[in-house]
């Protein structure tokens, strides 16, 4: 990656820059699409966002990391790639009633992509931040990441949840943001008493993420159809999709059972407890939901066995991407942690922390 500056691209300074981060998901795994609830906290890393006025009707979109600029009229169809999701929060608020005119935009960041840390929603809250600070616009934090959930499906073309976008908003990395996905609802809480996290990629890129993740949301639906509710949020009890067929008996359970596993974390339970449901959640993603994958499986299997460590999970949509545990910050981990890289190597993989909190 070449490192340059908004003025060097642009031969002008930027009018505003806006922030947001990532953010890993410590349990709540595929429960927002199904209305469910959810317990992100935001990453250290940052997505940032540079505006200027454009010297002619285009704008034009640069990326830092990916060393490539992309300019579009307003009419123009809207490539797919990163500038889609600039472009698409631009039109989101074009369809709002908001005028804005032909921008210079300048991305960079620090957000892993291709982790399940939600570089997309960083990118998507810090554009309309800073398009909320240009042009002093009149909408609240709850409000941009709806925009920012209607930019990714409309322009970007990916049926997200609202999760990450509430969590890029509103979430910091000193609390998890309990989140009901139906209603908004949403409060603050501490992590469990003497805990970090530790967010660790398995090297292991998400090649089937979008098929699957659009096969288990219309699992999900199916599943909630024959259940005669609007959403499996709406179902409390696992005894209820006894009739099910398979797969989507299965793909129920682990909805069902990972809002229950939210919603007792939410009352507050001991760091054991609380990597306990970590644990279950990834055996629920990898027996119920299927969305775990053999790497996966073996890196979440050394970081559980691992003494300091109280849980450990996939996060995200699963098919490869990143792993997230529950540390213990009283104890002195890092030689352990540098020996569960070490034995991950042996097993055929290139693993590395990507967020260490512990």
């Amino acid at each position: 990656m070449s490192t340059v500056t908004f003025e060097q691209i642009f031969n002008a300074s930027p009018d505003v820059q806006a922030s947001a981060p990532g953010r890993v998901n410590l349990l709540g795994e595929h429960t927002d699409y199904n209305d469910g609830f959810v317990l992100p906290t935001a990453i250290p890393q940052q997505t940032t966002v540079y505006l200027g006025s454009s010297p002619n009707p285009q704008h034009h979109i640069y990326s830092q990391e990916l060393s490539e600029q992309v300019s579009l009229s307003a009419n123009d169809p809207i490539p797919q790639g990163f500038s889609s999701y600039v472009i698409g929060c631009i039109r989101t608020l074009e369809k709002q009633g908001f005028s804005i005119p032909p921008l210079n935009v300048f991305v960079t960041s620090s957000v892993p992509i291709g982790s399940g840390l939600s570089s997309s929603a960083a990118l998507e809250v810090a554009m309309l931040r800073a398009l909320r600070s240009r042009f002093n616009l009149n909408i609240d934090d709850v409000q941009i990441a709806q925009f920012g959930q209607y930019a990714e499906q409309n322009f970007a073309q990916v049926q997200c949840g609202i999760m990450d976008q509430m969590a890029s908003s509103l979430a910091d990395s000193e609390h998890l943001l309990f989140l009901d996905t139906r209603t908004l609802d949403r409060e603050l809480l501490p992590f469990p008493t003497g805990t970090k996290f530790l967010v660790i990629d398995s090297g292991i890129p998400r090649t089937l993420a979008g098929s699957g993740y659009n096969q288990r949301r219309a699992e999900c639906e199916e599943a909630a159809k024959l259940l005669s509710v609007s959403a499996l949020r709406d179902v409390e009890d696992v005894s209820a999709i006894a009739s099910l067929p398979r797969p989507l008996k299965e793909r129920a359970r682990h909805v069902i059972t990972e809002n229950n596993r939210v919603l007792e974390a939410r009352q507050g339970v001991s760091a054991e407890r609380f990597g306990q449901l970590m644990n279950a959640s990834h055996a629920s993603l990898r027996d119920d939901y299927a969305v775990s994958i053999e790497g996966l499986d073996t890196l979440v299997a050394l970081l559980q066995e691992t003494p300091g460590i109280f849980g450990a999970r996939l996060t995200g949509a699963g098919f490869g991407g990143a792993c997230v545990a529950l540390v213990d910050s009283n104890a002195q981990i890092k030689t352990a942690i540098a020996d569960v890289l070490t034995r991950y190597q042996k097993a055929g993989y290139q693993g590395k922390i990507l967020v260490d909190r512990a």
